[in-house]
């Protein structure tokens, strides 16, 4: 039997509000903006909430990269600057800065040993491109798959479709998620037939209609679920 390890990448193995962090605030200086720690919060807010309409599916990608920031600049009283500019410097910002989460690349050097693993992430393509390629993180995946070049964003079955698709015969219940967004990653492994394992360093609750199989807080606790996993389907 085959065992694949589907990780999402901001938030599971790179730390995205880190990385968000910087490349906002380098942005906003071009602009002549000194972000403080609430700009900061502000922004991040507004950014999540136009992610979580792209996974519903009530906006496209292209609105996303510019309806985020014409909502910031009229939250902060400057809605005269150029949303599409700002999007172009900041993705250009973000491709740039990358850091692990704790415990990230150590996991994965074990991992990579005992399990097909592969990358599944809804960030922007030139980003993910530049962050992974900064990082080294692409030597311990066997593919990865980014949903502006799928076409389908998590948690969107057609997805999970076309990566399963490229993935030589491999059986979904030989297949396991883990990501940190339930309404991304456990919610796309559940609409697929994948097992979810959620990622909860926040010790979160989950929502009633999303219920992880697996979950863990910390990463040093995957490779017990995991083979514990395996092991069962193997019995």
């Amino acid at each position: 039997m085959r065992k694949a390890i589907l990780f999402d990448l901001d938030d599971t193995l790179l730390d995205f509000h880190r990385s968000e962090r910087d490349a906002i605030k380098k942005t906003l200086s071009s602009f002549g903006i000194n972000a403080d720690d609430a700009m900061m919060e502000y922004y991040s807010r507004v950014n999540d909430s136009q992610w979580k309409l792209l996974e519903k599916g009530e906006l496209t990608r292209d609105q996303v990269l510019t309806r985020r920031f014409e909502i910031f600049y009229a939250g902060i009283g400057r809605p005269g600057i150029d949303p599409d500019e700002t999007w172009r410097r900041y993705e250009h910002n973000l491709s740039e800065s990358w850091y692990y989460i704790g415990g990230a690349e150590e996991l994965l050097s074990e991992m990579c040993r005992d399990y097909e693993l592969y990358i599944v992430s809804n960030g922007t393509a030139s980003v993910q491109d530049g962050r992974i390629a900064a990082s080294g993180i692409g030597k311990y995946f066997k593919d990865i798959f980014i949903s502006q070049r799928i076409g389908f964003n998590k948690p969107d079955k057609r997805f999970f479709d076309a990566v399963f698709e490229r993935l030589d015969g491999l059986a979904r219940s030989e297949a396991l998620i883990i990501g940190d967004s339930l309404s991304s990653d456990i919610k796309g492994g559940k609409n697929a037939g994948i097992a979810p394992l959620w990622y909860n360093p926040h010790n979160g609750r989950a929502d009633g209609d999303i219920q992880p199989d697996y979950e863990v807080t910390s990463l040093d606790m995957i490779p017990v679920v995991a083979e514990m996993f395996f092991d069962g389907k193997s019995e």
